[in-house]
């Protein structure tokens, strides 16, 4: 996945969920801790470029599979790119925060999501 300022929020989150169908991921005004979610009202809007919303404006490529955790993922997205994200697993009719599994892979999350 390329990372760069002038890609869309909606961009990166189409790339993510075409890898995990089950999967998602938001992007937050702050970090958060392990194991701790991301409040709703410091969601960012998907039309935002990356470019807006993050600290540390280098590109690159992030490269993401089925063997990442998900503390891993979001850890690179903040010390590589200044972006805050948090990974949600589809359950049924709604999306979970991953909070208490965040030592789960990518895949063990995508296989337990269903809708």
């Amino acid at each position: 996945m390329i990372i760069s300022d002038k890609k869309k929020i909606r961009e990166i989150q189409q790339e993510f969920s075409e890898k995990f169908e089950n999967l998602k991921l938001e992007f937050y005004t702050k970090s958060h801790d392990s194991e701790s979610g991301s409040p709703a009202d410091q969601l960012i809007d998907p039309e935002n470029t990356l470019g807006e919303i993050r600290t540390v404006h280098k590109s690159g490529e992030l490269s993401i599979n089925g063997h990442l955790k998900v503390s891993t993922l979001e850890q690179h997205f903040h010390d590589d790119y200044g972006l805050n994200v948090q990974v949600f697993r589809r359950s049924g009719d709604i999306w979970l925060q991953t909070t208490s599994t965040d030592e789960w892979t990518l895949a063990e999350q995508d296989k337990r999501g269903h809708a």
